[in-house]
């Protein structure tokens, strides 16, 4: 694959991960800056937290989508086989710039949320079986606890399990890959995990109204 043609897919995949979702749809629809409210994040989590199903799905489901699209650019390759440790790898690389653009977003002052949809739109595009278990994952968490980031944790923590002693992947990179997602998420979750051991996290407004 040509040198050039990494840089354009690396320089879209960054774009695509930089649109802040939940800001636009936070100040478009509700007049707000979800980044004044909350916990502050720029995510799909402070949405839920903040302004309820009806605006945290959206945000949610186009958070995904962005890192599904940006890894499945390699698709366009005319050298690179599917599958093969080559494609994945750029996969990763693509992957893992729309993630970095839905952190630090060029469109909103590089202030953005943790990655985690993002990550999971990537994980659904490379690893689309195990991505699906983390789903469920979360989704049961959700549900039992309202904790949004400890979802994101348990989901994340069980990934590279999956990946590695589940299915067994034969690509280093990707299982790699797995244990620095779980690592990733414990770090930027850090201040969710000492809230939640002192009790202190707020659980997800899930209804289809705005938080007062």
């Amino acid at each position: 694959m040509e040198i050039f043609t990494i840089v354009c897919f690396s320089v879209i995949a960054y774009l695509l991960g930089s649109i802040p979702t939940a800001v636009w749809i936070g100040k478009i629809f509700y007049k707000i800056d979800i980044r004044e409210h909350g916990s502050g994040n720029a995510g799909a989590t402070n949405t839920f937290r903040v302004l309820g199903t009806k605006a945290g799905i959206p945000v949610l489901i186009f958070d995904i989508f962005k890192g599904f699209l940006a890894s499945s650019l390699v698709v366009f390759s005319d050298t690179l086989l599917q599958g093969t440790k080559e494609y994945v790898n750029v996969q990763l690389l693509l992957g893992s710039l729309s993630v970095i653009g839905h952190i630090f977003p060029i469109y909103e002052g590089f202030k953005g949320g943790k990655g985690v949809a993002a990550l999971l739109g990537v994980i659904l595009a490379i690893t689309p079986i195990p991505g699906m278990f983390a789903i469920g994952i979360f989704l049961i968490s959700l549900f039992i606890s309202k904790y949004v980031s400890l979802s994101s944790i348990i989901a994340g923590v069980s990934f590279p399990i999956m990946v590695i002693l589940i299915f067994k992947t034969p690509i280093i990179s990707l299982m790699i890959f797995s244990i620095v997602i779980a690592v990733l998420l414990l770090f930027t979750h850090h201040k969710n995990i000492e809230r939640l051991l002192k009790k202190e996290e707020s659980k997800a407004n899930i209804s289809l109204r705005r938080k007062k």
